[in-house]
Protein backbone atom coordinates (compact mmCIF):
# COMPACT_ATOMS: atom_id res chain seq x y z
CA UNK A 1 0.00 0.00 0.00
CA UNK A 2 1.27 3.46 -0.87
CA UNK A 3 2.02 5.66 2.16
CA UNK A 4 -0.34 8.57 2.62
CA UNK A 5 2.25 10.71 4.47
CA UNK A 6 5.57 9.55 3.06
CA UNK A 7 7.25 8.13 0.01
CA UNK A 8 6.38 4.86 -1.62
CA UNK A 9 5.12 1.47 -0.54
CA UNK A 10 4.59 1.04 3.19
CA UNK A 11 6.33 -2.36 3.03
CA UNK A 12 9.62 -0.86 1.81
CA UNK A 13 12.17 0.78 4.11
CA UNK A 14 15.67 2.21 3.77
CA UNK A 15 17.11 2.07 7.26
CA UNK A 16 19.87 4.30 8.58
CA UNK A 17 22.73 2.47 10.26
CA UNK A 18 24.62 3.74 13.30
CA UNK A 19 27.50 5.13 11.22
CA UNK A 20 25.12 7.13 9.05
CA UNK A 21 23.32 8.55 12.09
CA UNK A 22 26.63 9.54 13.67
CA UNK A 23 27.61 11.33 10.46
CA UNK A 24 24.29 13.18 10.44
CA UNK A 25 24.72 14.28 14.02
CA UNK A 26 28.13 15.69 13.13
CA UNK A 27 27.30 17.32 9.79
CA UNK A 28 23.62 18.21 10.16
CA UNK A 29 23.45 18.69 13.91
CA UNK A 30 21.75 16.73 16.64
CA UNK A 31 18.07 16.03 16.02
CA UNK A 32 15.55 17.12 18.63
CA UNK A 33 15.13 14.59 21.41
CA UNK A 34 11.44 13.95 20.66
CA UNK A 35 11.09 12.00 17.40
CA UNK A 36 9.26 13.96 14.74
CA UNK A 37 6.90 11.04 14.23
CA UNK A 38 5.54 11.53 17.74
CA UNK A 39 3.97 14.79 16.54
CA UNK A 40 2.61 13.44 13.25
CA UNK A 41 -0.98 14.16 12.37
CA UNK A 42 -3.39 11.33 11.61
CA UNK A 43 -5.16 10.86 8.30
CA UNK A 44 -8.49 10.78 10.10
CA UNK A 45 -7.88 14.25 11.57
CA UNK A 46 -7.01 15.73 8.20
CA UNK A 47 -9.97 14.14 6.43
CA UNK A 48 -12.31 15.46 9.12
CA UNK A 49 -11.21 19.02 8.30
CA UNK A 50 -12.04 18.84 4.58
CA UNK A 51 -15.02 21.09 3.78
CA UNK A 52 -18.02 19.98 1.76
CA UNK A 53 -17.71 20.07 -2.02
CA UNK A 54 -18.87 23.22 -3.79
CA UNK A 55 -19.78 21.37 -6.98
CA UNK A 56 -23.48 21.84 -7.79
CA UNK A 57 -25.78 18.91 -6.97
CA UNK A 58 -26.83 18.35 -10.58
CA UNK A 59 -23.20 17.87 -11.59
CA UNK A 60 -22.63 15.24 -8.95
CA UNK A 61 -24.85 12.90 -10.93
CA UNK A 62 -21.92 12.61 -13.34
CA UNK A 63 -20.55 9.12 -12.74
CA UNK A 64 -17.00 10.24 -13.54
CA UNK A 65 -16.78 12.62 -10.57
CA UNK A 66 -16.28 11.74 -6.91
CA UNK A 67 -16.53 14.14 -3.97
CA UNK A 68 -15.28 11.63 -1.41
CA UNK A 69 -13.01 13.40 1.10
CA UNK A 70 -10.28 10.74 0.95
CA UNK A 71 -10.16 10.86 -2.86
CA UNK A 72 -9.99 14.65 -2.82
CA UNK A 73 -7.18 14.65 -0.25
CA UNK A 74 -5.10 12.15 -2.25
CA UNK A 75 -4.84 14.51 -5.22
CA UNK A 76 -4.28 17.72 -3.25
CA UNK A 77 -0.59 17.20 -2.55
CA UNK A 78 2.54 16.01 -4.32
CA UNK A 79 5.93 15.13 -2.85
CA UNK A 80 7.56 18.54 -2.34
CA UNK A 81 8.90 19.45 1.10
CA UNK A 82 5.92 21.75 1.83
CA UNK A 83 3.58 18.91 0.81
CA UNK A 84 5.51 16.54 3.06
CA UNK A 85 5.35 18.65 6.19
CA UNK A 86 1.70 19.55 5.58
CA UNK A 87 0.80 15.89 5.84
CA UNK A 88 3.12 15.27 8.77
CA UNK A 89 2.15 18.37 10.75
CA UNK A 90 -1.55 18.31 9.94
CA UNK A 91 -1.56 21.65 8.06
CA UNK A 92 -4.48 20.91 5.74
CA UNK A 93 -4.18 22.70 2.39
CA UNK A 94 -7.10 23.61 0.14
CA UNK A 95 -8.32 20.47 -1.61
CA UNK A 96 -10.20 20.06 -4.90
CA UNK A 97 -13.97 19.97 -4.71
CA UNK A 98 -14.13 16.83 -6.80
CA UNK A 99 -11.98 14.22 -8.53
CA UNK A 100 -12.86 12.88 -11.97
CA UNK A 101 -11.67 9.48 -13.24
CA UNK A 102 -11.92 9.49 -17.04
CA UNK A 103 -11.07 6.41 -19.08
CA UNK A 104 -10.78 8.01 -22.52
CA UNK A 105 -9.90 11.22 -24.32
CA UNK A 106 -13.59 11.69 -25.08
CA UNK A 107 -14.39 11.69 -21.36
CA UNK A 108 -11.63 14.22 -20.68
CA UNK A 109 -13.16 16.38 -23.42
CA UNK A 110 -16.54 16.05 -21.68
CA UNK A 111 -15.04 17.11 -18.35
CA UNK A 112 -13.28 20.15 -19.81
CA UNK A 113 -16.51 21.25 -21.49
CA UNK A 114 -18.27 20.90 -18.15
CA UNK A 115 -15.57 22.93 -16.38
CA UNK A 116 -15.74 25.62 -19.05
CA UNK A 117 -19.51 25.88 -18.74
CA UNK A 118 -19.42 26.14 -14.93
CA UNK A 119 -16.17 28.17 -14.64
CA UNK A 120 -14.28 25.60 -12.57
CA UNK A 121 -10.52 25.43 -12.13
CA UNK A 122 -9.02 22.19 -13.48
CA UNK A 123 -5.86 20.51 -12.13
CA UNK A 124 -4.61 17.43 -14.03
CA UNK A 125 -3.31 14.62 -11.79
CA UNK A 126 -1.50 11.38 -12.58
CA UNK A 127 1.22 9.89 -10.37
CA UNK A 128 1.33 12.59 -7.69
CA UNK A 129 5.15 12.63 -7.55
CA UNK A 130 5.73 16.33 -8.26
CA UNK A 131 8.37 17.90 -6.01
CA UNK A 132 7.84 21.52 -7.13
CA UNK A 133 4.17 22.24 -6.39
CA UNK A 134 2.42 21.22 -9.62
CA UNK A 135 -0.64 20.01 -7.70
CA UNK A 136 -1.14 22.95 -5.32
CA UNK A 137 -4.82 23.81 -5.09
CA UNK A 138 -5.61 27.54 -4.78
CA UNK A 139 -8.01 29.10 -2.33
CA UNK A 140 -10.48 30.28 -4.92
CA UNK A 141 -14.10 31.39 -5.13
CA UNK A 142 -14.34 28.98 -8.07
CA UNK A 143 -14.74 25.25 -7.45
CA UNK A 144 -11.71 23.11 -8.31
CA UNK A 145 -11.86 19.81 -10.21
CA UNK A 146 -8.94 17.38 -10.29
CA UNK A 147 -8.80 15.12 -13.35
CA UNK A 148 -7.10 11.88 -12.33
CA UNK A 149 -5.73 10.14 -15.43
CA UNK A 150 -4.76 6.92 -13.66
CA UNK A 151 -7.31 4.78 -15.52
CA UNK A 152 -5.93 5.86 -18.90
CA UNK A 153 -2.94 3.54 -18.69
CA UNK A 154 -3.04 1.11 -21.59
CA UNK A 155 -0.80 0.50 -24.58
CA UNK A 156 -3.13 1.63 -27.36
CA UNK A 157 -0.99 0.87 -30.39
CA UNK A 158 2.46 -0.49 -31.23
CA UNK A 159 3.99 0.09 -34.66
CA UNK A 160 6.90 -2.35 -34.90
CA UNK A 161 8.21 -1.00 -38.21
CA UNK A 162 8.47 2.58 -36.92
CA UNK A 163 9.12 1.52 -33.30
CA UNK A 164 6.37 3.85 -32.07
CA UNK A 165 4.08 3.07 -29.15
CA UNK A 166 0.97 5.01 -28.10
CA UNK A 167 -0.15 4.94 -24.45
CA UNK A 168 -2.80 6.53 -22.34
CA UNK A 169 -1.02 9.37 -20.55
CA UNK A 170 -1.81 8.02 -17.08
CA UNK A 171 0.36 4.90 -17.43
CA UNK A 172 2.91 4.66 -14.59
CA UNK A 173 6.48 3.61 -15.33
CA UNK A 174 6.19 -0.10 -14.44
CA UNK A 175 3.00 -0.40 -16.53
CA UNK A 176 4.69 1.25 -19.52
CA UNK A 177 7.69 -1.06 -19.29
CA UNK A 178 5.75 -4.27 -18.61
CA UNK A 179 3.49 -3.75 -21.62
CA UNK A 180 6.44 -2.93 -23.87
CA UNK A 181 8.70 -5.71 -22.61
CA UNK A 182 5.98 -8.24 -23.31
CA UNK A 183 6.44 -7.20 -26.95
CA UNK A 184 10.26 -7.16 -26.81
CA UNK A 185 10.68 -3.39 -26.43
CA UNK A 186 11.57 -0.76 -23.84
CA UNK A 187 11.05 2.97 -23.56
CA UNK A 188 14.18 3.22 -21.42
CA UNK A 189 12.92 6.14 -19.34
CA UNK A 190 13.80 5.48 -15.70
CA UNK A 191 13.53 8.53 -13.41
CA UNK A 192 13.98 7.87 -9.70
CA UNK A 193 10.20 8.26 -9.33
CA UNK A 194 9.69 5.53 -11.98
CA UNK A 195 7.51 3.32 -9.76
CA UNK A 196 4.80 6.00 -9.42
CA UNK A 197 5.30 8.73 -12.02
CA UNK A 198 3.51 8.56 -15.37
CA UNK A 199 4.26 8.92 -19.05
CA UNK A 200 2.07 12.01 -19.32
CA UNK A 201 3.75 13.53 -16.28
CA UNK A 202 7.17 12.90 -17.80
CA UNK A 203 6.17 14.73 -20.98
CA UNK A 204 4.54 17.78 -19.41
CA UNK A 205 7.44 18.31 -16.97
CA UNK A 206 10.27 17.48 -19.43
CA UNK A 207 11.56 14.59 -17.37
CA UNK A 208 14.91 12.86 -17.68
CA UNK A 209 15.54 9.18 -16.97
CA UNK A 210 18.64 7.74 -15.32
CA UNK A 211 19.82 6.20 -18.61
CA UNK A 212 19.17 9.18 -20.84
CA UNK A 213 22.64 8.95 -22.41
CA UNK A 214 21.37 5.98 -24.41
CA UNK A 215 17.64 6.52 -24.72
CA UNK A 216 17.41 10.31 -24.57
CA UNK A 217 15.39 12.64 -22.40
CA UNK A 218 11.62 12.61 -22.76
CA UNK A 219 11.76 15.31 -25.48
CA UNK A 220 13.73 12.88 -27.66
CA UNK A 221 11.28 10.07 -26.91
CA UNK A 222 8.01 12.00 -27.31
CA UNK A 223 6.92 11.71 -30.95
CA UNK A 224 3.35 13.04 -30.86
CA UNK A 225 0.12 12.86 -28.97
CA UNK A 226 -3.26 14.32 -28.11
CA UNK A 227 -3.84 17.38 -25.93
CA UNK A 228 -7.39 18.21 -24.87
CA UNK A 229 -7.53 21.98 -24.35
CA UNK A 230 -10.43 24.17 -23.23
CA UNK A 231 -10.83 25.44 -26.81
CA UNK A 232 -10.48 22.11 -28.62
CA UNK A 233 -8.32 19.09 -29.35
CA UNK A 234 -4.70 19.49 -30.44
CA UNK A 235 -3.58 16.34 -32.27
CA UNK A 236 0.14 16.14 -33.00
CA UNK A 237 1.06 13.60 -35.68
CA UNK A 238 4.34 11.70 -35.70
CA UNK A 239 7.13 12.39 -38.19
CA UNK A 240 10.71 11.16 -38.24
CA UNK A 241 11.65 14.80 -38.93
CA UNK A 242 9.97 17.92 -40.30
CA UNK A 243 10.85 21.46 -41.34
CA UNK A 244 7.20 22.55 -41.46
CA UNK A 245 7.46 25.47 -39.07
CA UNK A 246 7.81 25.37 -35.27
CA UNK A 247 7.45 21.94 -33.71
CA UNK A 248 4.06 21.73 -31.98
CA UNK A 249 5.38 19.03 -29.65
CA UNK A 250 7.16 21.85 -27.82
CA UNK A 251 3.76 23.26 -26.82
CA UNK A 252 3.10 20.08 -24.88
CA UNK A 253 6.56 19.38 -23.48
CA UNK A 254 6.93 21.24 -20.21
CA UNK A 255 3.41 22.71 -20.40
CA UNK A 256 2.50 21.49 -16.88
CA UNK A 257 -1.24 21.41 -17.50
CA UNK A 258 -1.48 25.11 -18.42
CA UNK A 259 -2.68 24.57 -22.00
CA UNK A 260 -4.78 21.45 -21.47
CA UNK A 261 -4.68 17.78 -20.52
CA UNK A 262 -2.36 15.38 -22.33
CA UNK A 263 -4.45 12.24 -22.81
CA UNK A 264 -2.35 10.15 -25.21
CA UNK A 265 1.38 10.08 -25.90
CA UNK A 266 3.19 8.37 -28.74
CA UNK A 267 6.80 7.57 -27.91
CA UNK A 268 9.85 6.16 -29.66
CA UNK A 269 10.73 2.75 -28.24
CA UNK A 270 13.76 0.48 -28.63
CA UNK A 271 14.27 -3.28 -28.75
CA UNK A 272 15.34 -4.73 -25.43
CA UNK A 273 19.15 -4.57 -25.14
CA UNK A 274 21.21 -7.74 -25.20
CA UNK A 275 23.60 -6.44 -22.55
CA UNK A 276 23.27 -4.09 -19.61
CA UNK A 277 25.74 -3.63 -16.78
CA UNK A 278 26.71 -1.00 -14.23
CA UNK A 279 30.23 -0.36 -12.99
CA UNK A 280 31.89 1.70 -10.24
CA UNK A 281 35.11 3.72 -10.38
CA UNK A 282 36.77 6.13 -7.97
CA UNK A 283 38.85 9.26 -8.62
CA UNK A 284 41.37 10.99 -6.33
CA UNK A 285 39.49 14.31 -6.34
CA UNK A 286 36.70 16.29 -7.98
CA UNK A 287 38.79 18.07 -10.60
CA UNK A 288 40.20 14.86 -12.06
CA UNK A 289 36.77 13.22 -11.98
CA UNK A 290 35.05 16.14 -13.71
CA UNK A 291 37.70 16.27 -16.42
CA UNK A 292 37.29 12.54 -16.99
CA UNK A 293 33.52 12.51 -17.35
CA UNK A 294 33.55 15.63 -19.52
CA UNK A 295 35.94 13.95 -21.95
CA UNK A 296 33.81 10.81 -21.93
CA UNK A 297 30.59 12.73 -22.58
CA UNK A 298 32.16 14.62 -25.45
CA UNK A 299 33.43 11.40 -27.04
CA UNK A 300 29.77 10.31 -27.32
CA UNK A 301 30.49 6.69 -26.54
CA UNK A 302 27.48 4.32 -26.50
CA UNK A 303 27.09 4.46 -22.72
CA UNK A 304 23.73 4.67 -20.98
CA UNK A 305 24.68 6.46 -17.75
CA UNK A 306 27.38 8.48 -16.03
CA UNK A 307 26.65 9.49 -12.43
CA UNK A 308 29.43 11.31 -10.57
CA UNK A 309 29.24 11.95 -6.81
CA UNK A 310 31.30 14.64 -5.12
CA UNK A 311 33.45 13.75 -2.12
CA UNK A 312 30.73 14.40 0.46
CA UNK A 313 28.13 12.34 -1.37
CA UNK A 314 30.70 9.59 -1.90
CA UNK A 315 31.39 9.47 1.84
CA UNK A 316 27.66 9.48 2.54
CA UNK A 317 26.95 6.64 0.11
CA UNK A 318 29.71 4.49 1.56
CA UNK A 319 28.38 4.98 5.08
CA UNK A 320 24.81 4.23 4.01
CA UNK A 321 25.96 1.03 2.32
CA UNK A 322 26.69 -0.67 5.65
CA UNK A 323 29.06 -3.69 5.48
CA UNK A 324 31.64 -1.74 7.48
CA UNK A 325 34.31 -4.41 7.12
CA UNK A 326 34.06 -4.56 3.33
CA UNK A 327 34.01 -0.75 3.04
CA UNK A 328 37.11 -0.56 5.26
CA UNK A 329 39.02 -2.89 2.93
CA UNK A 330 37.76 -0.99 -0.12
CA UNK A 331 39.00 2.30 1.31
CA UNK A 332 42.39 0.77 2.09
CA UNK A 333 42.71 -0.40 -1.49
CA UNK A 334 41.57 2.95 -2.88
CA UNK A 335 44.00 4.79 -0.62
CA UNK A 336 46.82 2.63 -1.93
CA UNK A 337 45.70 3.59 -5.47
CA UNK A 338 45.72 7.31 -4.65
CA UNK A 339 42.03 7.82 -3.83
CA UNK A 340 41.96 9.07 -0.25
CA UNK A 341 39.81 11.49 1.73
CA UNK A 342 38.64 13.56 -1.24
CA UNK A 343 37.76 10.62 -3.47
CA UNK A 344 34.75 10.80 -5.81
CA UNK A 345 32.68 7.84 -7.00
CA UNK A 346 31.44 7.36 -10.57
CA UNK A 347 28.67 4.95 -11.60
CA UNK A 348 28.88 4.01 -15.27
CA UNK A 349 26.17 2.20 -17.24
CA UNK A 350 26.65 0.23 -20.45
CA UNK A 351 23.53 -0.77 -22.38
CA UNK A 352 23.96 -2.19 -25.88
CA UNK A 353 24.56 -5.38 -27.82
CA UNK A 354 27.29 -7.52 -26.27
CA UNK A 355 30.02 -6.60 -28.76
CA UNK A 356 29.37 -2.86 -28.60
CA UNK A 357 29.15 -2.97 -24.80
CA UNK A 358 32.50 -4.71 -24.50
CA UNK A 359 34.30 -2.17 -26.68
CA UNK A 360 32.53 0.83 -25.11
CA UNK A 361 33.48 -0.26 -21.60
CA UNK A 362 37.08 -0.93 -22.58
CA UNK A 363 37.45 2.49 -24.20
CA UNK A 364 35.70 4.22 -21.30
CA UNK A 365 38.04 2.57 -18.80
CA UNK A 366 41.08 3.70 -20.79
CA UNK A 367 39.83 7.29 -20.88
CA UNK A 368 38.91 7.33 -17.20
CA UNK A 369 42.17 5.66 -16.24
CA UNK A 370 44.17 8.48 -17.83
CA UNK A 371 42.50 10.80 -15.30
CA UNK A 372 43.29 8.60 -12.31
CA UNK A 373 40.09 6.57 -12.32
CA UNK A 374 40.29 3.30 -10.36
CA UNK A 375 37.94 0.61 -11.63
CA UNK A 376 36.52 -1.67 -8.96
CA UNK A 377 34.09 -3.79 -10.96
CA UNK A 378 30.36 -4.43 -11.02
CA UNK A 379 29.49 -5.27 -7.40
CA UNK A 380 28.68 -1.69 -6.35
CA UNK A 381 27.06 -1.07 -9.73
CA UNK A 382 24.80 -4.06 -9.21
CA UNK A 383 23.88 -2.75 -5.77
CA UNK A 384 23.08 0.67 -7.20
CA UNK A 385 20.84 -0.94 -9.83
CA UNK A 386 19.06 -2.98 -7.16
CA UNK A 387 18.29 0.17 -5.13
CA UNK A 388 17.91 2.66 -7.99
CA UNK A 389 14.36 3.68 -7.00
CA UNK A 390 14.81 3.48 -3.23
CA UNK A 391 16.62 6.77 -2.58
CA UNK A 392 13.41 8.71 -1.80
CA UNK A 393 12.56 6.17 0.91
CA UNK A 394 15.37 7.67 2.99
CA UNK A 395 13.12 10.69 3.58
CA UNK A 396 10.85 8.44 5.66
CA UNK A 397 13.73 7.13 7.77
CA UNK A 398 15.28 10.57 8.17
CA UNK A 399 11.99 11.98 9.44
CA UNK A 400 11.68 9.15 11.93
CA UNK A 401 15.08 10.18 13.34
CA UNK A 402 14.25 13.90 13.45
CA UNK A 403 15.66 15.08 10.12
CA UNK A 404 14.23 16.74 7.01
CA UNK A 405 15.51 16.33 3.44
CA UNK A 406 15.07 18.16 0.16
CA UNK A 407 16.72 18.30 -3.25
CA UNK A 408 17.43 21.07 -5.75
CA UNK A 409 18.70 20.49 -9.28
CA UNK A 410 19.85 22.55 -12.25
CA UNK A 411 22.04 22.29 -15.36
CA UNK A 412 24.88 24.52 -16.60
CA UNK A 413 27.61 24.52 -19.24
CA UNK A 414 30.88 22.82 -18.30
CA UNK A 415 32.84 25.97 -17.34
CA UNK A 416 30.30 26.66 -14.58
CA UNK A 417 29.71 23.15 -13.21
CA UNK A 418 32.19 23.18 -10.33
CA UNK A 419 31.47 26.76 -9.24
CA UNK A 420 27.70 26.25 -9.39
CA UNK A 421 27.89 23.08 -7.31
CA UNK A 422 29.98 24.79 -4.64
CA UNK A 423 27.76 27.88 -4.66
CA UNK A 424 24.59 25.82 -4.19
CA UNK A 425 26.01 24.00 -1.19
CA UNK A 426 27.47 27.20 0.29
CA UNK A 427 24.14 29.02 -0.09
CA UNK A 428 22.38 26.29 1.86
CA UNK A 429 24.96 26.39 4.65
CA UNK A 430 24.57 30.18 4.90
CA UNK A 431 20.77 29.97 4.89
CA UNK A 432 20.56 27.47 7.74
CA UNK A 433 23.29 29.25 9.70
CA UNK A 434 20.86 32.16 10.02
CA UNK A 435 18.79 29.87 12.26
CA UNK A 436 21.81 28.52 14.10
CA UNK A 437 21.56 25.25 12.20
CA UNK A 438 23.86 23.00 10.26
CA UNK A 439 22.94 21.29 6.99
CA UNK A 440 24.43 18.21 5.38
CA UNK A 441 24.80 19.14 1.70
CA UNK A 442 26.07 16.82 -1.04
CA UNK A 443 25.88 16.67 -4.81
CA UNK A 444 26.14 14.48 -7.89
CA UNK A 445 26.10 15.03 -11.63
CA UNK A 446 23.21 12.84 -12.76
CA UNK A 447 22.96 13.58 -16.51
CA UNK A 448 25.97 14.53 -18.61
CA UNK A 449 26.08 16.14 -22.05
CA UNK A 450 28.86 17.28 -24.38
CA UNK A 451 27.88 20.89 -23.55
CA UNK A 452 27.52 20.60 -19.79
CA UNK A 453 25.84 18.71 -16.99
CA UNK A 454 22.95 18.60 -14.60
CA UNK A 455 23.75 19.22 -10.93
CA UNK A 456 21.63 17.46 -8.32
CA UNK A 457 22.12 18.49 -4.69
CA UNK A 458 20.60 16.95 -1.58
CA UNK A 459 20.21 18.78 1.74
CA UNK A 460 19.53 17.19 5.14
CA UNK A 461 18.91 19.18 8.33
CA UNK A 462 17.41 18.69 11.76
CA UNK A 463 13.65 19.22 11.69
CA UNK A 464 12.82 22.31 13.71
CA UNK A 465 10.43 22.31 16.64
CA UNK A 466 7.42 24.51 16.05
CA UNK A 467 5.54 22.55 13.44
CA UNK A 468 4.58 23.48 9.91
CA UNK A 469 5.05 27.26 9.86
CA UNK A 470 8.57 27.28 11.30
CA UNK A 471 9.81 24.45 9.11
CA UNK A 472 8.26 26.04 6.04
CA UNK A 473 9.97 29.35 6.85
CA UNK A 474 13.39 27.70 7.05
CA UNK A 475 12.79 25.75 3.86
CA UNK A 476 11.72 28.90 1.99
CA UNK A 477 14.83 30.75 3.14
CA UNK A 478 17.22 28.04 1.97
CA UNK A 479 15.32 27.46 -1.29
CA UNK A 480 15.46 31.17 -2.13
CA UNK A 481 19.18 31.37 -1.37
CA UNK A 482 20.08 28.32 -3.44
CA UNK A 483 17.90 29.47 -6.35
CA UNK A 484 19.71 32.81 -6.32
CA UNK A 485 23.08 31.04 -6.42
CA UNK A 486 21.93 28.99 -9.42
CA UNK A 487 20.73 32.10 -11.26
CA UNK A 488 23.98 33.94 -10.54
CA UNK A 489 25.92 31.14 -12.26
CA UNK A 490 23.66 30.92 -15.30
CA UNK A 491 21.88 27.69 -14.37
CA UNK A 492 18.39 26.68 -15.45
CA UNK A 493 15.65 26.78 -12.81
CA UNK A 494 15.07 23.07 -13.40
CA UNK A 495 16.78 20.30 -15.35
CA UNK A 496 14.27 17.51 -14.73
CA UNK A 497 11.60 18.41 -12.17
CA UNK A 498 9.70 21.13 -14.02
CA UNK A 499 8.71 24.56 -12.72
CA UNK A 500 5.41 24.18 -10.84
CA UNK A 501 4.83 26.85 -8.22
CA UNK A 502 8.11 26.50 -6.39
CA UNK A 503 10.20 27.82 -9.31
CA UNK A 504 7.64 30.01 -11.08
CA UNK A 505 8.95 33.28 -9.64
CA UNK A 506 12.44 32.55 -11.01
CA UNK A 507 11.45 31.55 -14.52
CA UNK A 508 11.57 35.10 -15.91
CA UNK A 509 15.31 35.26 -15.22
CA UNK A 510 15.72 32.39 -17.68
CA UNK A 511 13.08 33.20 -20.30
CA UNK A 512 13.24 37.00 -20.36
CA UNK A 513 10.33 39.45 -20.69
CA UNK A 514 9.46 38.55 -24.27
CA UNK A 515 9.67 34.83 -23.57
CA UNK A 516 7.36 35.12 -20.55
CA UNK A 517 4.89 37.23 -22.54
CA UNK A 518 4.87 34.54 -25.24
CA UNK A 519 4.07 31.82 -22.69
CA UNK A 520 1.32 33.97 -21.18
CA UNK A 521 -0.20 34.54 -24.64
CA UNK A 522 -0.21 30.79 -25.27
CA UNK A 523 -2.05 30.25 -21.98
CA UNK A 524 -4.70 32.76 -23.01
CA UNK A 525 -4.96 31.23 -26.48
CA UNK A 526 -5.62 27.67 -25.30
CA UNK A 527 -7.38 28.65 -22.07
CA UNK A 528 -9.18 32.00 -22.44
CA UNK A 529 -11.09 31.62 -19.14
CA UNK A 530 -7.97 30.77 -17.14
CA UNK A 531 -9.24 27.47 -15.76
CA UNK A 532 -6.17 25.29 -16.37
CA UNK A 533 -3.85 24.75 -13.38
CA UNK A 534 -3.38 28.47 -12.60
CA UNK A 535 -0.16 29.68 -10.99
CA UNK A 536 1.98 26.79 -12.21
CA UNK A 537 4.82 27.49 -14.65
CA UNK A 538 3.79 31.16 -14.77
CA UNK A 539 3.35 33.16 -11.57
CA UNK A 540 0.28 34.84 -13.09
CA UNK A 541 -2.61 34.34 -10.69
CA UNK A 542 -5.08 37.16 -10.26
CA UNK A 543 -6.13 38.66 -6.91
CA UNK A 544 -9.04 36.22 -6.62
CA UNK A 545 -6.59 33.35 -6.00
CA UNK A 546 -4.47 32.89 -2.90
CA UNK A 547 -2.29 29.98 -1.77
CA UNK A 548 -1.95 28.08 1.46
CA UNK A 549 1.79 28.77 1.45
CA UNK A 550 1.86 32.23 3.15
CA UNK A 551 5.02 33.38 1.37
CA UNK A 552 3.48 32.72 -2.05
Amino acid sequence: MRRWNGWGDSATEMKLNASALAMLAELAGEAQSTPATAQDATLETLLAGIPASRLPPEVLKNSLISTDAAERFKVALGESYPDWIRRRCGALPPVPDGVAFPESSAQVRELLNLAQAHDWIVIPYAGGTSVVGHLDCPQSPRPVLSINLGRMNQLLHLDRKSQLATFGAGAIGPVVESQLRAQGYTLGHFPQSFEYSTLGGWVVTRSSGQQSMRYGRIEQLFAGGRLETPVGTLSIPTFPASSAGPDLRELVLGSEGRFGVLTEATVRVSPLPAHESFHALFFPDWDSAESAVRELAQLKLPLSMLRLSNAIETQTNLLLAGHAGQIKWLERYLGWRGCGAGKCMLMLGVTADARTAKHALALARRVLGRHGGVYIGRAMGNKWFENRYKGPYLRNSLWDHGYSADTIETAVDWPQVRNTMLAMEAAAHEAFAEFGQKVHAFTHLSHLYPQGSSIYSTFVWATAPGGFEENLRRWQNYKTRVAAAIAAHGGTVSHQHGVGRDHAENLALEKGALGMATLADLCRHFDPKGIMNPGKLLDDCGPELTWANPAQ
